[in-house]
C-alpha cells in the first residue's frame, strides 16, 4: 500500500475524521505490545496518533507491527475510531481517538540509533548535531523550526503591507576594512584574488538608496570569522531594512509596529508602546551595560563621593587616579560566607581587581572586611543616601569608572540570576540610543566605531574632540540581548572622508575599500538610514532557548566545526592549484579530530 497518499497528518485527526478510513504516514514513536493487541504511536511534523493493530481486523497488518521498531518509517490505513473513556490521553491533540490499522506498508527500516530520541536534553550536544536529522524529528526542535518560519513569515507580512521590496544582494562581495573578520573565497578565474562572503548587507543596502528603492528589505544571510559564543555562529540570518528620507523615529516606530505584529500574531501577547528609551549614558550608568536587562530593579549607584576621604589605601590609590566606586543595594537577603567570597571570586574571574561586600546587621552593626575603615555613621550615609536597611548588603567595585561599571554589570545578571528576581515569562523591549560614535582602540592606538563606519555622527561633531561625538544609531534589546541595530547614515562625501580620517585610512586605503561608495555619494545620494534584527537570536529569545543553535536547523559547533558534514575538511591540493592557492604543509591546521 505504499501507493496510497496520505490523507491527513498524524497529528491532525479530529471528529470529523470518526469512522473514516484514512492513510497516515510518518514514524514510529513509540511501541507497546500487549500479547494479542500491539499499540504503535506514528508521528510526524504535526503530532502523534495512536495505531491499534489486532488480529481480529488484520492478520497481516498485526503480522508486521510485530516488527516494528522505533523510527522505521511506515504507512498505514485504518479506521478512526474512539478511544474507551479510561485510554484517552487529554495531553495529546488526538487523544481521544485511535486507527484501528487494517493494512501497513514499511517505507524504511531504522537500525539502532546512537540515542534515544526522548533523551536528547541529556545527550551531548556534539552528538545531538553529528546525528542532526535524528534531532530535528524531535517534537520540541520541529516546534521551534515552526515558530521561526512563521516569526520570518510575519515580517515579510508586515514589511509587504508597508510597501517594502524584497531584493537579494550578492552573496560574494569585496573584501573591506569594515571591522569584522570575514572569510574569504578564492577565485579560479582570477588567480590570487579573493571575493569575502558579506558580514551584512550594508554597503549594498545603502548603495541600493542610491538606486532609488526607497524602502528595502532582505532576510539576509551574513558571514563573519569570529570568536563563537552562545548567541553567535559563523554564518548567521538577519532581518535587512534600509529607507530613504527617514529618521530614527520613524525607523524605530516601523520596527515597533513589526514586533507588536509578531507578538500579538505569532504568540497572542500584548506589547505596549512605544517603547522605553534610554540613552547609552543612562543604560551604562545605571546596569553597567548598553543592552540592560530591564526584567528586575537592581540599579548601580555612584558612591564615589562617599568614599572621598577614606583611608583604605586600595581605594585611596583609585581615586586619586581618577576612578569610581559604583555599588549594588540586594535588601532582604541572607547571605552565607561562602555566598560572598563565590561572588568575589566571580568579581575577579570577570576582571575586577577586588570585590567589597558590606553586610549591614539587624542591630545596624556592620560586617565586612573593610568594616574597620568605614566611618561610624557610614550605616546613616547608606541609609539616606541609598535606602538601605537592616539586613541589607552592598557589593562595592572600585576602578576607572568603564571597567568597574562593566564588572558591576556582570555582577548584577549574577545577582539576578543566583537571586531569582528575574521574571523569565516576560519580554522587556527597549530602545538604546545616542551611542558613542566612535572608541579608542588601547592596543591599536587608533580609533575604531562603535557600530561601523558609515554611521552619521549627530549634530555638532565638527567641533567636538572624538571621545564627545555622538552617534544617529540605536539598539533594540530584549531581556538583555541586543536583538537589533541601526543608525542614520552617512550620505555627504566631506562627512564620509572625515570619518574614514577619524578611523586611520590613508586616502589611497579609502578609494581602495570604499571608492564606489564616496563616488556613488558625489551623484545624487539621498539621506537614509536603516537597522538588522538578528532573527536567530529573536527566535531564541521568544522561545526561552539558551542558545542559538536551537533555533537553527544547521549550527555549527562552538568551535566552529559541523558535526554532521564533518567540515570544515582539507581539499586536495590539485584543487588548490586551480585556483593559485598553496599551503604552507609544515604549518597546515588538519582541522578538527
Amino acid at each position: 500500500m505504499d501507493h496510497f497518499e496520505r490523507t491527513v497528518g498524524c497529528g491532525e485527526v479530529t471528529q470529523k475524521n470518526l469512522d473514516e478510513t484514512i492513510v497516515l504516514k510518518g514514524w514510529v514513536h513509540k511501541r507497546r505490545d500487549h500479547g494479542n493487541v500491539i499499540f504503535i504511536d506514528i508521528r510526524d511534523r504535526t503530532g502523534l496518533m495512536q495505531l491499534v493493530f489486532s488480529p481480529a481486523i488484520s492478520v497481516e497488518a498485526h503480522k508486521v507491527a510485530d516488527h516494528l521498531r522505533s523510527e522505521f518509517v511506515i504507512a498505514v490505513q485504518g479506521k478512526v475510531v474512539n478511544r474507551s473513556p479510561e485510554s484517552i490521553n487529554k495531553d495529546l491533540a488526538t487523544g481521544h481517538f485511535e486507527l484501528q490499522a487494517s493494512a501497513i506498508t514499511i517505507l524504511n527500516k531504522a537500525k539502532g540509533l546512537p540515542f534515544h530520541l526522548e533523551d536528547a536534553d541529556s545527550v551531548d550536544e556534539e552528538i545531538r548535531l553529528r546525528y542532526r536529522y535524528l534531532d530535528l524529528r524531535r517534537p520540541a526542535m520541529l516546534h521551534r523550526l515552526a515558530i521561526r518560519h512563521k516569526v520570518v513569515f510575519a515580517m515579510r507580512e508586515f514589511l509587504d503591507k508597508q510597501n517594502f521590496y524584497e531584493i537579494e544582494t550578492p552573496l560574494l562581495t569585496k573584501n573591506t576594512a569594515e571591522g569584522a573578520r570575514e572569510f574569504l573565497v578564492p577565485s579560479r578565474v582570477y588567480k590570487g584574488s579573493f571575493y569575502a562572503l558579506p558580514q551584512s548587507p550594508q554597503l549594498y543596502k545603502q548603495i541600493l538608496m542610491c538606486g532609488g528603492i526607497e524602502k528595502y528589505f532582505q532576510i539576509a544571510r551574513c558571514f563573519r570569522d569570529e570568536d563563537l559564543r552562545a548567541d553567535r555562529q559563523p554564518e548567521f540570518t538577519q532581518l535587512d531594512i534600509e529607507l530613504s528620507f527617514t529618521t530614527e523615529k520613524e525607523i524605530q516606530d516601523l520596527i515597533e509596529g513589526l514586533f507588536q505584529y509578531i507578538f500579538t500574531k505569532i504568540f497572542a501577547l500584548p506589547l505596549e508602546l512605544p517603547l522605553q528609551r534610554l540613552t547609552y549614558h543612562e543604560a551604562f550608568d545605571t546596569y553597567g551595560s548598553d543592552k540592560p536587562d530591564l526584567r528586575f530593579h537592581l540599579p548601580i549607584y555612584n558612591v564615589t563621593e562617599m568614599f572621598a576621604s577614606t583611608q583604605l589605601s586600595f581605594i585611596r590609590t583609585i581615586l586619586d587616579q581618577g576612578g569610581a566606586i559604583g555599588a549594588l543595594h540586594v535588601q532582604g537577603h541572607s547571605f552565607s560566607r561562602s555566598d560572598l567570597e563565590s561572588y568575589v571570586h566571580f568579581s575577579l574571574q570577570n576582571g575586577a581587581k577586588g570585590l567589597v561586600w558590606i553586610r549591614f546587621k539587624e542591630d545596624a552593626s556592620i560586617e565586612s572586611p573593610v568594616a574597620k575603615f568605614l566611618p561610624a555613621d557610614f550605616f546613616k550615609q547608606m541609609s539616606d543616601a541609598l535606602g538601605v536597611k537592616e539586613g541589607d548588603t552592598l557589593f562595592l567595585i572600585a576602578g576607572p569608572y568603564k571597567e568597574a561599571w562593566g564588572q558591576l554589570g556582570k555582577l548584577r545578571l549574577s545577582l539576578g540570576e543566583a537571586l531569582k528576581l528575574i521574571n523569565k515569562d516576560v519580554f522587556r523591549l527597549l530602545w538604546v540610543t545616542d551611542f558613542p560614535l566612535l572608541e579608542y582602540d588601547k592596543e591599536h592606538k587608533r580609533w575604531s566605531s562603535v557600530h561601523h563606519p558609515f554611521t552619521s555622527p549627530q549634530t555638532g561633531w565638527e567641533q567636538q574632540d572624538p571621545e564627545q561625538m555622538k552617534a544617529r544609531a540605536y539598539d533594540i534589546v530584549c531581556n538583555g540581548v541586543e536583538v537589533g541595530g541601526g543608525s542614520i547614515r552617512i550620505h555627504d562625501p566631506y562627512v564620509q572622508r572625515k570619518v574614514f580620517d577619524y578611523l586611520g585610512l590613508a586616502k589611497d586605503e579609502m578609494e581602495d575599500h570604499f571608492g564606489f561608495l564616496l563616488e556613488a555619494q558625489e551623484l545624487g545620494f539621498p539621506p537614509h538610514g536603516g537597522i538588522a534584527l538578528g532573527i536567530d537570536r529573536l527566535v531564541m529569545l521568544l522561545l526561552h532557548c539558551h542558545s542559538i543553535r536551537e533555533v537553527i536547523a544547521f549550527p555549527k559547533t562552538q568551535s566552529g566545526y559541523d558535526p554532521m558534514m564533518q567540515a570544515p575538511t582539507v581539499v586536495d591540493l590539485k584543487k588548490l592549484a586551480e585556483y593559485g592557492l598553496k599551503i604552507d604543509i609544515a604549518k597546515k591546521d588538519k582541522g578538527p579530530a
